[in-house]
Order: C-alpha cells, then structure tokens, then sequence
C-alpha cells in the first residue's frame, strides 16, 4: 500500500521534473561504470539550512557544541527567494534541516510556504522543543510535508544523556500538540517520524519507542545508528549491539566503520546542500562547510553545478573516495565489510 507521505511526493512531479530524474539516473550510471563524470540534468532535492543556532548541546553535533568555525546565523527571506529562483523547477524536494534547530529561526515557517508556493516537498527535523499548540497549528496550516521529531531516549536521564540540556516532556507535548492540530484541521501532513538515535544509553529503550509511537499515533518510527567522531578505541555512546552501530570491533580491541567504501555517492547527482548564507556545499556530512563548492547569492547555480571545483570534487569522490575526510564515517553508498 501506497503511504500519503509517498503520494504527497508523487504529487509534486511534474513531466520536466520526471526528465531531470531520468537524466540524472543516466549520467550517475554512466559514471559509477565507465568513470565518465558528466552531471546531466541538476539535483532534484536539497538541504537548505535556516539557522546553525540550537538549543541543546549535543556532544556528537559541532551545532551544539559551539565548534563551528563557520559564523552562525539565520537565513533571511530575501536570500531564500534567490537560492530557490537560483536551483531550478526542477528540484522537488527540499529538507529544511542542515545544522541548529530550524524552529528557532523567527521566520521559519515562512520558509516552508515559499516552497510550497513553487509545488516543492518539504520537511525538516527538530528537537521538537519549540512546539507549542498554537506553533502546531501553523505548522499544519503552512503545509510542512515531513517533521523528523528527534526523540533518543523514553526517560529523562537517559533522554539527557545525549540530548544535553534538553528536556523529554517537551518533546512529547510538541508531538501531542501536533497530532491535534493536524486532526483538527483534518489534515494528513505534515507526515510524523520520531527518529530515535540508537546509543548505549538507551538502546535497551528501543521495542518501547515503538509502542510509544503508536500510542501517540505518530506516522512512523525510526532507528538511526549514531555518527561518532572519536571511534578507534571505543566510545561511551556506542551500542553494545553492534547492529545498531556504525563501528565494528577488530580482534586488537579497536574499533572501524562496518561499511567499506565504494567510490562511488549518488548524493553528488540527486541533491545539494547550502548554508545560511549561501555556500554551496557537496552533502550533509560537511557540517563545518570546509568543501565550499560555490556561492548561490554571488553566482548562477547551474554555474557552480559544473564548475571545475564540483566536478573535480566528484572524480575524486569516484576515484579514491577514502581521501576525503567527510567521507571517511558515511554510510552513504558503501557496503558492509565480509
């Protein structure tokens, strides 16, 4: 059975978009079997980036922990309109979520009616501690496809454990608050995910956000596995249940990525990522923006779409991957050691 999050997505194709895809698909193929790296058509989908600013103090997330050498700040109205003119009718996909909390941007949900406007899928992810009923109720009328609800532990000390400074009823009220909303406007979006972060503290947690979900009756569930910078030696957040982690233990009691990687990144056809501020970045694991490929509000996107520095980023992304250090902990087009 088709899901109405599935066919709110379908909805927003159009005959060019299906074109753009097709081209897309072609293109990667070619390069993925013959190393021949030439981008037809342009992303269908990005990530914008309304603010870096957040709340919570995460210990994995350079947002929380203060660690970015990049300034912080807001998308404004008048860049959004130009990044949007500039990435095409082609793209019918935007995630509103790069680094920060979106919910803290002021303006915030005026973002996500400007996409709407251009018949563009959106969503977002949050730590959900901004939702009040009336919020719930905007968000609702401002026709948000997809809310990701970062919930990463079922008690408050172990919700604390990883979502430092953060409180869990916050987190639980904001889904209540949503679910109302969303039935009294009779209303099937925004579709409703709690994601929750498998680490050791609350992996014994998991069956339970299960059952939590669904006596909300929040949309769906997720486990996401847990992206650690420090790994060799171990690490306090790793599962003990090596299939909810990322990392492998070796025989000297030191640790590796279970995923070996391919030379090879579908994100580098399907989507992009930009910045408050407007650089262009190649994928979400670039939190620091340390690979800055372009500036949207200086120059054409389809410009830097083909510039030499996308596309000299790409061929080593397809000859030796390794050597790319934002690389190096994705899973993202990899396969598990045997």
């Amino acid at each position: 059975m088709i899901s109405k999050d599935t066919l709110a997505i379908a909805k927003r194709m159009t005959f060019k978009r299906v074109l753009n895809l097709f081209r897309l698909r072609f293109s990667y193929w070619v390069a993925k079997h013959f190393k021949k790296i030439i981008p037809l058509g342009l992303p269908y989908a990005a990530s914008i980036e309304p603010t870096t600013a957040c709340n919570l103090g995460c210990p994995e997330c350079p947002s929380g922990l203060k660690q970015f050498t990049r300034p912080t700040g807001r998308l404004n109205l008048g860049s959004h309109e130009k990044m949007l003119d500039e990435l095409g009718n082609q793209l019918f996909y935007i995630n509103y979520y790069f680094q920060g909390e979106p919910f803290l941007h002021p303006n915030f949900l005026g973002l996500i009616s400007a996409a709407n406007k251009r018949n563009i899928y959106t969503a977002t992810s949050t730590n959900a501690h901004f939702i009040t009923a009336t919020k719930a109720d905007e968000i609702v009328a401002s026709g948000l496809d997809r809310i990701i609800i970062s919930i990463d532990g079922l008690t408050q000390e172990t919700y604390e454990q990883y979502r430092k400074r953060g409180e869990l009823e916050k987190v639980i009220s904001g889904t209540k608050h949503l679910i109302v909303a969303k039935k009294k406007a009779k209303s099937a979006s925004p579709h409703i995910i709690f994601q929750f972060l498998v680490v050791r503290p609350n992996e014994h947690e998991i069956p339970d956000v299960f059952k939590l979900g669904k006596e909300l009756g929040v949309d769906e569930i997720r486990l996401k596995t847990a992206q650690l910078y420090d790994y060799k030696h171990g690490n306090v957040l790793m599962p003990k249940n090596e299939k909810y982690a990322r990392y492998k233990r070796l025989k000297d009691g030191t640790y590796m990525p279970k995923y070996k990687l391919l030379n090879q990144c579908w994100r580098m056809w399907s989507s992009t990522v930009l910045t408050w501020d407007g650089k262009v970045v190649p994928c979400c694991f670039d939190k620091d923006a340390q690979h800055v490929l372009g500036d949207v509000l200086s120059n054409p996107f389809k410009q830097i779409w083909k510039h030499k520095d996308y596309q000299n980023f790409r061929s080593a992304v397809f000859t030796d991957r390794q050597s790319i250090d934002i690389c190096k902990n994705c899973s993202e087009g990899t396969k598990v050691w045997t």
